[in-house]
């Protein structure tokens, strides 16, 4: 697998402008893919990450592994690109159109901070597929919106942590201050609400938009969060940030309280091991299967496109159970899947803002 570094990312950048500004005639590098032959024969498929990039054992990882498995199972190539500290809209516009000029098929941008260079680039290359993982303000006949119900697994997070809580008082932590986020908080509170009318939930978000920090960087996470495990009481945390999530599974494990991870099952990511047993359980999106299928379908000649919805009734949203110990809380099991089964029957109607 190819994997475009940060500082890759910046070469690129301005080869890529050197080529367009020097070519005389014919088409501009942003006019044209290239096709298999001229990329070495094999077919290729290409995910621009997310602020935090690969390894931040949440969001991005889970769609890496969907490139993984694309790779193993359509033997294609796949490509990876990392965004830079602080890039702005045009970084954003020309690393997409570098990895569709390279011949890719599908790009897909993983995140809604992608919208915009995606309503850019997409139209001057009518022939790839482009894939946002988190949007449908971008569209477009060779566009894809793969979006999930992430309200309803949070409301499931918000049964469990009101179970599992000893103290009536939980915690939720979003990474910056959008809409999406506030998808995850509202679905969250609900669940607690529901559950225990008495809880207690406290709400931090750790960056206010224009500055993403907040998805990024761990050491806010865990700042944020053992302000709310010392002085606010609280003894589950559930943050929904990214990479600096892990920090707030961090504090919340030194003090030996419940975490609830995000996005991926954070109990099995590698880079999480010595916190897993404070982690009691994980809302999932299924990130993975989402950007395996966009890719599969255009391996089939039948690309996908337009909103791609992923709720609970497709399992395309949920919650976790590999911590043993959530396994032995039968009675916190019980009002889960009797949350998933009101939901799905359309019985509960969950809040999407707080």
């Amino acid at each position: 697998m190819r994997r475009i570094t940060r500082i890759a990312t910046v070469g690129i950048a301005s080869a890529a402008l050197a080529l367009s500004a020097t070519a005389c005639g014919g088409k501009k590098s942003s006019d044209a893919a290239a096709s298999p032959s001229e990329s070495g024969g094999q077919k290729s498929a290409a995910i621009a990450y997310d602020i935090g990039g690969r390894g931040d054992q949440s969001f991005n990882d889970a769609a890496y592994a969907g490139l993984k498995k694309a790779e193993t199972e359509l033997k294609i190539k796949g490509a990876e690109a990392e965004p830079t500290d602080g890039e702005g809209e045009a970084d954003k516009v020309q690393r997409l159109t570098e990895l569709a000029r390279k011949g890719n098929n599908p790009v897909i941008g993983v995140g809604f901070a992608y919208a915009p260079a995606i309503k850019k680039v997409a139209p001057k290359f009518p022939n790839t597929t482009f894939g946002i993982i988190d949007d449908t303000s971008v569209t477009g006949p060779n566009v894809a919106n793969m979006v999930f119900n992430e309200e309803q697994g949070s409301y499931l997070a918000g049964v469990a942590a009101a179970k599992a809580s000893k103290t009536g008082t939980v915690g939720f932590i979003g990474g910056v201050e959008v809409p999406l986020i506030k998808k995850f908080e509202a679905g969250f509170t609900q669940g607690v609400k529901d559950t225990n009318p008495n809880a207690k939930v406290l709400s931090t978000y750790l960056t206010q938009p224009p500055n993403f920090d907040g998805f990024a960087k761990p050491d806010l996470g865990k700042a944020a969060a053992q302000g709310q495990l010392d002085a606010g009481g609280a003894d589950v945390i559930y943050a929904a940030a990214g990479l600096a999530g892990s920090g707030a599974i961090e504090a919340a494990s030194a003090k030996g309280k419940w975490a609830i991870g995000v996005d991926s099952d954070q109990y099995n990511q590698a880079g999480l091991a010595k916190y897993k047993d404070s982690i009691l359980t994980s809302v999932t999106k299924d990130v993975s299967d989402s950007v395996f299928n966009l890719i599969k379908s255009v391996e089939d000649g039948k690309p996908t496109t337009g909103e791609i919805r992923y709720g609970l009734d497709k399992d395309g949203v949920g919650l976790a159970d590999s911590n043993p110990k959530y396994k032995e809380m039968t009675d916190l099991v019980a009002a889960v899947e009797k949350a998933k089964a009101d939901i799905i029957a359309k019985k509960i109607t969950v809040k999407t803002a707080p």
